[in-house]
């Protein structure tokens, strides 16, 4: 037989301290978008093309059929052992590099030393250098990524002793970067204030213990 139940709703802001948390929690798992990290990588994306960096990438499948090209990036985190972020793609002297950086991320000191690296040691070879670098392994972080260095000389000339360190450290110097651009924003999009907000703007409701209600 059909009932009628009752039950009283509580806009967010009137929870009690633990309900809000639960509340807060719950739009952690169900309303985070699942893209995103698609800001960072844009700008990470950006970030490579003045450095000289040209990203790969891989097919995608879509929902209706089909596929499109994302880049082959990835990370995971973000508390394990073992969390990072990897790119895949092809390095090689970019003119300007240095001011370019400088001018796209005027506070950024760590890619004003990675920029910098890379323009020291094209210089010592003569601006000839060029590297392949590939994601190895199941995990994703700085030293799951292989950086092969050479050098385009008419004459032959051997890279420096320095250049496959230095530009191999430059990468994954990039890859920490990218890593903590993602950390930070996922902070952000999870953190207490922006889930307060979210949850008030949409007119939400919940039961007093925090559950969501409809």
């Amino acid at each position: 037989m059909p009932r009628i139940v009752k039950t009283v709703v509580y806009e967010p802001h009137e929870l009690s301290s633990n309900a809000k948390e639960r509340a807060r929690a719950w739009y952690r798992e169900h309303c985070l978008d699942h893209d995103w990290h698609e800001v960072v990588y844009d700008d990470f994306q950006a970030i490579c093309g003045l450095l000289g960096v040209t990203l790969r990438n891989h097919p995608v499948p879509l929902m209706g059929g089909g596929t499109r090209e994302k880049p082959c990036i990835w990370f995971r985190g973000f508390s394990s052992q073992g969390d990072g972020a990897s790119f895949e793609g092809n390095y090689e002297y970019a003119k300007g590099a240095t001011g370019a950086i400088l001018a796209y991320v005027p506070q950024d000191t760590v890619l004003h030393g990675i920029a910098g690296a890379l323009q020291d040691v094209q210089r010592c070879n003569y601006y000839q250098l060029a590297a392949d670098i590939r994601q190895n392994g199941r995990y994703c972080h700085e030293y799951t990524m292989t950086v092969d260095v050479e050098r385009d000389s008419p004459a032959g000339q051997a890279p420096t002793d320095d250049a496959e360190d230095t530009i191999t450290e430059a990468m994954r110097d990039l890859a920490r970067w990218l890593y903590r651009q993602l950390e930070l924003e996922y902070r952000h999009l999870t953190s207490d204030e922006v889930a307060d907000e979210t949850l008030s703007a949409n007119n939400w409701t919940f039961t007093a213990e925090g559950h969501r209600f409809g």
